[in-house]
C-alpha cells in the first residue's frame, strides 16, 4: 500500500477519491482494497466513512514488513538479535495492542482472512528470522509476487527430513575437519581458511543438488582465495592427498607445479547423484585480486550457453562468490553486474554468494564502504537479495533453494550474503587482535556451525551416536589421505583443448584463399536487399569495398578485414567480436552492421557468410568498460579455442583501464595454471598529433609481459598481413593470445593498401625486407607500423636510393630466421638504425635493441622521440614538428 506512515481519515478519504477518478493513480494494493470496500456497500456512497481505517492500515502494515522486515531480522552471529523496530510498531499505522485479536481480511496476503496477531507472527516468522530478504524494489509485480508467496507460505523455514539433517551436517562437519586438520598438521601455513563461515558448503552443496533437479549440467563457479581449498576438497572432490602434497611442496610431482600457489588454481570435476543424474562443476583459477574473476566466468558461461544451443542459459550457471569488501569496494563488480543484461554479454542471471566476514583484512566496514549492506551495489539490476545468518544452515539452505529457483525462472541475478565472520586474521599468521580486540574476544569463545547444530540436531531427538560416528569417519578420513601418495590428475588440454599443441613454432602457416572464393564472398558481404535502405554513403562504401575486390588492387584495410572474416566463417569457424563502437569501428572503418534509415533494423552481411557455412558471427557494441568486457571476451576465448574471438579498445591508449586482465590472465595463464586463449586485441594505436591519451596504446608495456613464448605482439602494416594474421591465428597448432596494434589514419592511407593476390597466397610475414635492391644501399632502417609509410613516402619524395627499410611486423616472438633472410645479401658494415614515433622509453625500441644488435652484430642507432613522463605532446603542430624531424633524421647521412 501506500508509504505514508499515519493511515488517517482524510488521507484515507483523498486517496478513495483518486481511485473513484481513476483507478490507476493509487497502488494495486489500494486498489484491491477499495474495490473490496465498494463491494460489501449496499449502494455507492461519496466518500468512504472515515470511522474504521484499520483495514487499510494493516495492509500498509503488511508491506512495510516486506519493505523492511530485513532490518529486523536476525542474521549476525556475532551480535544479540532485536525485537523492534520504530517503523514497524503498531502505533506508527494507528493500531494498538486491542487490534491483535481482531480480524482482517488483507488483499494479496497468503491467507484470506486472519487476526492481526496472526498476521504479524506470519510477517516476522518470514522476514525477520534468520532470512532478511530484500525484493520490494523489484519492478516487476509478478516476480514479487513469485517470492512473496513461497515465502510467506513456507514462512522461510524449510522442513528438512532427518535423512537431510544429517547430510547438512556432515557439509559443516568436513568444512570444519578439514581446516582443523591443515592448521594442526601444517601449522603456520597460509590457506585463508573458511572458518567461521563453514556453513557456504552446506549451501554450495544444496545448489549443486537443486541445480541437478532444475536442468542444470554445468556450473562455472569463481571465488578468490578464501574458503578456496575447503571448496575444492568438499564441493569438488579434489583428493585430499594431493591437497596435502601442496602443502607439502612435493613439485616434483608436479603437484604444485611452477607457476601458482594452490588457493589460485582451478579444477573441474563431475558431480553424480543418487538418480543418475550429472552435473559437471568448474572452478576458474583466479589471482589474488578478488573480484578479477567475474567477468571471466560470465564469458566462459556464455560460451558454453552458445555451444549447447538455445536453452543453454537454462542449463549452464555462473557462480560467483564474493568477500564483502571486495564486492563493495571493487569496481570490476558494478562493470561485471552491468553486462547481465546486455545482448552480447547476458548469461540468463548469475547466482552471487558474498561470504560476509564483517572484516576486510583490518578492515571494518565502517571504513570501507558507505552503504547499509555490502551487497546493495546489486540494487542496480533490481536483484533479490537474501541476508542469512551464517550459522543457520537450514536457513541458507531455503535461501539457496529460492534463488536458484528465481534464477532458473526469470534469467536474472539473485544475491545471498552469509553473514559469518572470520575465525583467524586475514591469513593463519596474522594477528586480529591487533586491531580488532572487541570483535575477536567473541570470536573466540564463538563455536564453528557444525558445533552449534551437532546440539540443535541432538536436542531434536537425532541419535548422538550417528553424530559421533559422521565425524569419526571424517576424521579418519583425513589421516588416511595424509600417508597417501598424491594422484595423478590431467586438468590441462581436455575435451575441446585437445588436439591443441601447447609448443609455439615458427613453422610458416599457408592462409591464402583463392581470388575466385574472395571475389565470391566479396559478392555476398557487400550485399543490400532491396527492402533494406542503408545510409547512402555506406551504399557507396560497399560498392566501393566490392570494386576493390573485383578489380584485384588497392584493397584498404576494411575490405581486408571483412574478407579475413569472411574467409574463417566460409571454414566454419565462429567469430566474435566486441568492443566499445565495434559494429560501426571507432574509425567508421568496419561497418559491418547496418542500419536501415526507414526502420532502424539491423543488417550484418558476414551473418550471411555464417549461415550458409552453420557456423556464427557475433559483433556487439560492448559497455562502456575495458576491465570488465575484456576479462569477459577472455573468458569466452578460452572455452572458444577453434573459434575467433577478438576484443577492440576504442583507443589503445584506453586498454590500460583492464591492465589486471591483461597481467594476472592473459599473459600469464599459460604460465600459473596451464589456461591458454587464443583472443585477439586490436589495439588502435599510432602517433597523429591527437594528444597523449589518442596516440599510444603501450607497445611497451605488452613487450614487457612476453617470455617463454606466451603472447604474439604484431603491428602490420598491409590489408593482407592483417587478413594472414588473423587466419593465422586459428589456422596454427597451437594458441596464443594475439595482440594487434591497428591503424587509425593508415586505415585510409593512399599507400596503405594490398592487391587479391596477396591475399590469395602466401602467408604472414614476421618480418618484411625492402624491395629496393640491396646494391649501393649504406644504411638499414628497422621500423614497425604507420611509420613505415612517413618513411617510405619521404624516401620517395626526397629520391635517396642508399636507405632499405625493414620492417618487423612481429615484435614478439622475434623470428629470427626470417629477420635474418632479409639482411641477407647487405654489406657486413652497414649502418643500421631503429627509428619508431613513440617516445624513447615507450614503443618497441628498449625491448628489440639488444635483440636486434646481437642479430645484426652491432648496436642500432635510436631515431625516435625523447624519453618522456608523457606518451605524446598535445599541440599538433608541435606533433608535426617532432615527425617531420625524426623522418629527416632516420635517412640523415651525418648522425
Amino acid at each position: 500500500m501506500s508509504f505514508a506512515s499515519n493511515v488517517g481519515p482524510q488521507w484515507l478519504d483523498a486517496q478513495y477519491q483518486l481511485w473513484r477518478e481513476d483507478p490507476n493513480q493509487v497502488p494495486a494494493d489500494w486498489r484491491g482494497f477499495f474495490e473490496g470496500y465498494e463491494l460489501g456497500q449496499q449502494q455507492e456512497t461519496t466518500a468512504l466513512p472515515s470511522q474504521d481505517f484499520r483495514p487499510a492500515a494493516v495492509q500498509t502494515l503488511i508491506r512495510r514488513y516486506r519493505e523492511i522486515g530485513h532490518l529486523l531480522a536476525c542474521v549476525d552471529p556475532l551480535s544479540p538479535c532485536t525485537f523492534d523496530h520504530p517503523q514497524l510498531r503498531l502505533t506508527n499505522f494507528g493500531l494498538t495492542n486491542a487490534d491483535l485479536n481482531h480480524e482482517f481480511a488483507p488483499a494479496d496476503f497468503i491467507l484470506p482472512q486472519a487476526k492481526l496477531g496472526k498476521i504479524i507472527e506470519i510477517l516476522q516468522q518470514t522476514y525477520c528470522r534468520s532470512i532478511g530478504i530484500e525484493f520490494m524494489h523489484i519492478p516487476l509485480p509478478a516476480e514479487r509476487q513469485w517470492l512473496q508467496q513461497r515465502m510467506e507460505s513456507s514462512r522461510n523455514n524449510p522442513q528438512l527430513t532427518t535423512e537431510q539433517k544429517l547430510a547438512v551436517f556432515k557439509k559443516l562437519q568436513q568444512a570444519t575437519s578439514f581446516e582443523r586438520f591443515l592448521h594442526k598438521k601444517f601449522l603456520g601455513q597460509k590457506r585463508f581458511s573458511l572458518e567461521g563461515g563453514e556453513s557456504v558448503i552446506a549451501l554450495l552443496d544444496h545448489l549443486l543438488t537443486q541445480g541437478s533437479q532444475a536442468g542444470l549440467e554445468d556450473i562455472i563457479i569463481g571465488m578468490s582465495h578464501r574458503g578456496r581449498l575447503n571448496v575444492l576438497a568438499n564441493i569438488f572432490g579434489k583428493p585430499l592427498e594431493n591437497i596435502f602434497a601442496e602443502f607439502k611442496d612435493n613439485s616434483e610431482y608436479r603437484v604444485v607445479g611452477e607457476g601458482d600457489v594452490k588457493y589460485h588454481k582451478g579444477f573441474s570435476a563431475d558431480r553424480v547423484f543418487p538418480d543418475g543424474k550429472k552435473l559437471h562443476i568448474s572452478l576458474a583459477s583466479n589471482p589474488s585480486h578478488l573480484e578479477a574473476v567475474d567477468p571471466v566466468v560470465e564469458g566462459k558461461c556464455r560460451a558454453r550457453q552458445e555451444a549447447v544451443g538455445p536453452d543453454g542459459p537454462k542449463r549452464v550457471l555462473p557462480l560467483l562468490i564474493h568477500g564483502d569488501s571486495a564486492f563493495a569496494g571493487q569496481g570490476v563488480v558494478a562493470e561485471t553486474l552491468n553486462l547481465a543484461a546486455l545482448e552480447g554479454y547476458s548469461t540468463g542471471g548469475t547466482l552471487h554468494v558474498v561470504i560476509n566476514n564483517q572484516i576486510g583484512f583490518t578492515t571494518l566496514p565502517a571504513d570501507s564502504r558507505s552503504t547499509c549492506y555490502p551487497t546493495d551495489i546489486a540494487k542496480m539490476l533490481m536483484a533479490p537479495i537474501f541476508h542469512v545468518h551464517g550459522d543457520d544452515p537450514e536457513a541458507l539452505l531455503q535461501a539457496a533453494e529460492l534463488a536458484l529457483q528465481f534464477r532458473q525462472e526469470f534469467g536474472r541475478d539473485v544475491v545471498i550474503e552469509v553473514i559469518c565472520f572470520r575465525r583467524h586474521g586475514h591469513n593463519e599468521g596474522d594477528e586480529p587482535f591487533f586491531t580488532q580486540p572487541l570483535m575477536y574476544e567473541k570470536i573466540k569463545h564463538h563455536p564453528p556451525a557444525a558445533d552449534i547444530y551437532y546440539q540443535e540436531l541432538c536436542d531434536q531427538g537425532i541419535d548422538k551416536k550417528q553424530l559421533d560416528q559422521i565425524r569419526s569417519d571424517i576424521d579418519a578420513e583425513l589421516a588416511r589421505a595424509l600417508t597417501q601418495p598424491e594422484q595423478q590428475l590431467q586438468q590441462a588440454f581436455l575435451q575441446k583443448w585437445r588436439g591443441v599443441a601447447r609448443e609455439y613454432s615458427f613453422t610458416p602457416v599457408e592462409t591464402g584463399v583463392s581470388a575466385q572464393k574472395l571475389v565470391a564472398l566479396g559478392e555476398i558481404i557487400t550485399r543490400i536487399p532491396d527492402s533494406f535502405t542503408p545510409h547512402k554513403k555506406l551504399a557507396g562504401l560497399l560498392q566501393r569495398r566490392y570494386q576493390q575486390i573485383v578489380d584485384g588492387t588497392k584493397i584498404d584495410w576494411g575490405t581486408g578485414e571483412a574478407l579475413a572474416f569472411a574467409s574463417l566463417l566460409a571454414e566454419g569457424k565462429n567469430i566474435r567480436l566486441s568492443g566499445q563502437d565495434s559494429r560501426r569501428g571507432t574509425f567508421n572503418h568496419r561497418h559491418a552492421t547496418l542500419i536501415d534509415m526507414h526502420t532502424a533494423e539491423r543488417l550484418t552481411p558476414l551473418e550471411e557468410v555464417a549461415r550458409q557455412n552453420n557456423c556464427r558471427f557475433y559483433v556487439y557494441n560492448s559497455s562502456l568498460s575495458e576491465f570488465g568486457v575484456l576479462g569477459f571476451d577472455y573468458g569466452y576465448s578460452i572455452e572458444n579455442p577453434y573459434g575467433l574471438t577478438i576484443w577492440e579498445a576504442q583507443f589503445g591508449d584506453f586498454a590500460n583501464g583492464a591492465q589486471v586482465i591483461i597481467d594476472q590472465f592473459i599473459s600469464s595463464s599459460g604460465t600459473k595454471w596451464e589456461r591458454y586463449s587464443a583472443l585477439t586485441m586490436f589495439l588502435p594505436h599510432g602517433y597523429e598529433g591527437q594528444g597523449p591519451e589518442h596516440s599510444s596504446a603501450r607497445i611497451e608495456r605488452y613487450l614487457q609481459l612476453c617470455a617463454d613464448f606466451n603472447l604474439q605482439i604484431v603491428y602490420p602494416t598491409t590489408p593482407a598481413q592483417l587478413f594472414h594474421l588473423l587466419r593465422r591465428q586459428l589456422h596454427q597448432a597451437f594458441r596464443r593470445p594475439l595482440i594487434v596494434f591497428t591503424p587509425k589514419g593508415m586505415l585510409r592511407h593512399p599507400l596503405c593498401v594490398s592487391t587479391l593476390e596477396d591475399f590469395s597466397q602466401g602467408h604472414f610475414n614476421n618480418v618484411i625486407g625492402d624491395d629496393l635492391g640491396k646494391r649501393g644501399i649504406e644504411r638499414l632502417l628497422f621500423c614497425s607500423g604507420r611509420i613505415y609509410y612517413d618513411l617510405l613516402q619521404y624516401r620517395q619524395q626526397q629520391n635517396i636510393t642508399d636507405t632499405a627499410i625493414i620492417r618487423i611486423e612481429q615484435l614478439y616472438p622475434l623470428d629470427e630466421e626470417q629477420l635474418q633472410a632479409a639482411l641477407k645479401g647487405y654489406r657486413k658494415k652497414i649502418d643500421c638504425r631503429w627509428v619508431q614515433e613513440e617516445i624513447a622509453n615507450g614503443g618497441a625500441w628498449q625491448h628489440l635493441r639488444d635483440t636486434l644488435a646481437e642479430q645484426l652484430g652491432r648496436p642500432l642507432r635510436y631515431i625516435g622521440r625523447k624519453a618522456s613522463a608523457s606518451t605524446a605532446v598535445g599541440s599538433h603542430r608541435k606533433h608535426n614538428e617532432e615527425q617531420q624531424f625524426l623522418i629527416s633524421q632516420a635517412f640523415n647521412p651525418e648522425i
